[in-house]
């Protein structure tokens, strides 16, 4: 092999070493700007960093130092503590704002209605409303299945339960005072204080259930979707003739609420 060559053999073995240092050094540093973004402290030390990713302090500081340079992390010159920047809170928000809801929920949709045996929906919140928007419906010669983007009142049901039982209490007082709570059925809560303690046991439970409220011959349970900021914004709902699905309401219950915290979840809500 002439000295030629062999330059040329140790350049690119040198260039190789290079790359894969640098794709190292990137890695490191996403795992440094994930773990900040999966931990449920506020903020996090050098040494938290450095422990729970297996590096070197020095290594921390290092890849701290670059992603400082770029605003995806912030110093707390007080403390010596680190916290998510205004850049890479700047992408999660890009993220959700380009987030269609129906997409992401649809394979939560199709496993529960699987899980279940019954329909499977989702509804979002429009003002003092809530309104269906997709739905996956087994093939039952009997079965329960909704009208699409048609608006209902927040009292009716337990898709629309599950919504209001999640907002603040002065959005509930203003539901209530624009809104005489009328009856959708015989079943339908049109009492003020009876809907309210209503409200306050579905949010103690966590979901709400609706034997009729909304449609007659139908029994449902709902939970409520959250976004990153902790707010309802949905409900996820398994929905079956009265009489088939009132008795196996508490056994799919869990199902249901599962299912609406990993859609909350991919939407960032930490609760």
């Amino acid at each position: 092999m002439t000295r030629s060559a062999t330059n040329q053999g140790d350049r690119a073995a040198e260039d190789g070493e290079g790359q894969s240092r640098s794709i190292a050094a990137v890695e490191r540093a996403m795992d440094v700007l994930l773990l900040f973004g999966r931990s449920s402290r506020p903020d996090l030390g050098v040494t938290e960093i450095a422990t729970e990713l297996g590096l070197t302090k020095a290594a921390v500081h290092r890849i701290l130092t670059a992603l400082r340079s770029r605003e995806l992390i912030t110093l707390d010159p007080g403390t010596r503590r680190y916290a998510l920047g205004h850049a890479a809170i700047a992408l999660g928000r890009a993220y959700l704002a380009r987030m269609d809801l129906r997409a992401l929920a649809a394979p939560e949709l199709r496993r529960l209605a699987q899980g279940v045996g019954e329909t499977a929906t989702l509804s979002i919140r429009r003002g003092d409303t809530r309104l269906y928007v997709d739905q996956v419906v087994l093939p039952h010669e009997l079965r329960v299945e909704v009208s699409l983007g048609i608006p209902y009142p927040l009292h009716a049901g337990s898709s629309s339960k599950a919504i209001l039982a999640f907002l603040d209490e002065a959005e509930v007082d203003g539901y209530v005072e624009r809104h005489p709570l009328k009856a959708l059925t015989e079943r339908t809560i049109v009492d003020a204080e009876r809907l309210r303690e209503e409200l306050a046991a579905v949010r103690e439970r966590g979901y709400a259930g609706s034997t009729g409220e909304r449609q007659e011959g139908t029994a449902s349970v709902a939970a409520p979707i959250f976004d990153h900021d902790g707010r309802v914004i949905a409900a996820l709902s398994a929905a079956g003739p009265l009489t088939r699905f009132k008795p196996r309401m508490g056994e799919c219950a869990p199902l249901v609420v599962e299912a609406a915290a990993r859609v909350s979840a991919q939407l960032g809500h930490s609760g």
